[in-house]
């Protein structure tokens, strides 16, 4: 098929390339995101590939079909980009990568919360100036901590899996389908007040809907013990930023650790100096000590890279030919 492939960096291009060799579909890059303003480039193709923080709205999605699109396909697992309803009407299919490597997420989660823990950035910082001064730099240890997991999908659970396995926490988690291999290894499922009361680590791994948007916010927050420590790398608009500054800035809760960002569509998967960024809220976060943020790299691994290539061809060849069993993409949550 003829695709074209939107928001390209480097690393995917090359991962398409190599693998494509075993599919022979006709790969054209841009680097610019598909929205509605550029949907023109998309003019043509019947096939375009997206990622996370491409905007297909009903707008673009009414424009895409007037083009001779019908496929979408994305190159993550999230289809929050993406208003399924509008593209049904448009005739548009939709396929996602369901699992790529659920590892490389997870392990990058315990490494951003332990970096924010440990304040292994200051301490590199310091130490670059030639400062061994260890003032300042006290963590707590994880072992034997309660940690609440929102959401126990396949990164989810690797996730519970590492905290209970690993550092022998007592691990609470709350999903719409509890898993029985969870509950298994002696994670306990509970409502969301319980973990919002009870944990020490707050980890999101759920999917951005209605009904979870902003679920962190001004009074889930309240909830939270004043040392707990916060961790999205899920989706950003699961958390009412402005309400964690609030609370980062009053020590209201002990610190946070995101790879993602409620207004990272603006800012992510491109370089720009600080006087370039007109977000407020940004730049006030960042001067936090108790805040780290890094820009959607949970999943850069080489595996979850060559996955996710490999899996968006194939989802392409399958509806080439019309074999849409799976990783079609529905709306499973409200």
């Amino acid at each position: 098929m003829k695709v074209a492939v939107f928001s390209t960096k480097p690393y995917e291009e090359a991962a398409l390339l190599a693998f494509n060799k075993d599919f022979d579909h006709e790969l054209v890059f841009f680097k610019e995101p598909l929205t509605k303003e550029t949907v023109s480039l998309a003019a043509g193709y019947p096939a375009v590939c997206t990622f996370v923080n491409d905007s297909l709205d009903a707008p673009a999605l009414k424009l895409l079909a007037e083009g001779g699109t019908k496929l979408i396909a994305l190159r993550c697992a999230g289809h929050d980009s993406v208003d399924l309803k509008a593209a049904s009407a448009n005739n548009i299919t939709v396929m996602r990568v369901p699992a790529y490597s659920p590892y490389a997420i997870a392990e990058f989660t315990l490494g951003i919360l332990l970096a924010q823990n440990r304040k292994i950035p200051n301490a590199w910082q310091r130490v670059q100036t030639g400062d061994f001064h260890l003032n300042g730099l006290v963590g707590n240890d994880f072992h034997g901590k309660t940690v609440g997991i929102l959401g126990t999908g396949r990164i989810g659970a690797a996730v519970a899996r590492i905290f209970k396995l690993g550092f022998q926490c007592d691990v609470l988690a709350n999903d719409l389908y509890p898993s029985a291999e969870m509950e298994s290894i002696g994670v306990r499922y509970v409502d969301r007040e319980t973990i919002f009361t009870k944990a020490d680590v707050i980890s999101l791994h759920c999917p951005l809907t209605k009904e979870t948007k902003g679920l962190i916010n001004a009074k889930t927050l309240d909830m939270m013990k004043p040392n707990v420590y916060l961790v999205n790398t899920s989706r950003g608009g699961l958390v009412d930023t402005a309400a964690l500054a609030d609370a980062l800035e009053s020590g209201r809760i002990r610190g946070a650790a995101l790879d993602v960002y409620e207004g990272e569509r603006a800012l992510f998967f491109r370089k720009l100096s600080l006087d370039q960024i007109d977000d407020p809220l940004f730049k006030r976060l960042i001067k936090l000590p108790n805040f780290l943020l890094t820009g959607h790299q949970a999943f850069l691994t080489q595996e979850a890279i060559d996955a996710i290539a490999t899996i968006t061809l194939t989802n392409i060849s399958n509806f080439s030919i019309g074999k849409l069993d799976k990783n079609v993409a529905v709306e499973k949550y409200s």
